[in-house]
């Protein structure tokens, strides 16, 4: 690991002075992806401005069917807390088979959508729910946030606050895990609202996280696994490595989306 200072942040506004002073700074919220990438010297920031202290990151509501989750909450909190479950099991789902436990106390969900790893879980998620991503500056709609894989919408200056959604009539996340790593090769999470159907894909596109719009027809139509029967999923779009080929990953995208169907 390379030299770097490191801050740590009692508030936003600290956060944010902290890192307009630094002069290639970086933002740890959980540290699972930055941390193991310094100590490989693939990355190596000036400064680290540590955001785990900061209170007005943290924290879970429901009000009215909308569902809001600060930025520094853990996958663990995520998955053990009852208006989630309440609100959106599916959600509480997903973030209890995040990694390990280990990983589930530490990292963030504002962590993980700010880095936007192509097999993590949440991007799909909030795709699916249509989420908000609050940060410091604005407000995101998740299909404007995602970008590319490992790329988002964010600014150099800007922080995830929050993420915000409304509460689905149905849900459900399937994926299947590289047995290794526990990250997805292919993950599907399907939402209903109303008569809006939305499906979002994470682990298999060579592009990172998308939505399925061909199943979101097939879906509206139908809310059922059979309407997905004559679905394809093109692998030309999927990512091709030494965990599955392009089109292992394309039958894995079909067979996991038809078992959240099954499932919400």
């Amino acid at each position: 690991m390379y030299a770097t200072n490191y801050h740590r942040a009692s508030s936003l506004s600290e956060a944010e002075q902290m890192l307009a002073a630094a002069e290639e700074g970086k933002l740890l919220s959980g540290g699972q992806t930055l941390i193991p990438t310094m100590k490989q010297r693939l990355a190596a920031p000036t400064d680290v401005v540590d955001l785990r202290h900061v209170a007005e990151l943290k924290g879970i509501s429901v009000s009215g069917g909308v569902v809001k989750i600060g930025a520094g909450t853990t996958h663990a909190e995520v998955a053990g807390s009852a208006d989630i479950q309440s609100a959106c099991p599916a959600l509480a789902g997903l973030a209890s088979h995040i990694g390990d436990p280990h990983v589930r106390h530490m990292g963030t969900i504002g962590g993980s959508i700010a880095n936007n790893d192509p097999a993590a879980d949440y991007p799909s998620a909030m795709l699916a729910l249509n989420a908000t991503i609050h940060t410091n500056k604005r407000e995101i709609a998740a299909d404007d946030f995602f970008v590319g894989m490992f790329e988002t919408a964010l600014g150099d200056d800007e922080i995830v606050t929050a993420v915000s959604f409304e509460a689905p009539d149905s849900a459900a996340y399937q994926k299947f895990p590289n047995p290794a790593s526990r990250y997805a090769m292919a993950g599907v999470f399907v939402a209903k609202k109303g008569g809006t159907v939305r499906v979002g894909v994470t682990g298999a596109g060579s592009d990172g996280v998308y939505r399925a719009s061909d199943m979101e027809q097939a879906l509206s139509g139908s809310f059922s696994p059979d309407a997905l029967d004559g679905v394809s999923v093109d692998p030309g779009g999927m990512l091709s490595d030494i965990h599955g080929t392009a089109e292992y990953r394309a039958h894995l995208v079909k067979v996991m989306a038809k078992r959240a169907v099954a499932a919400a």
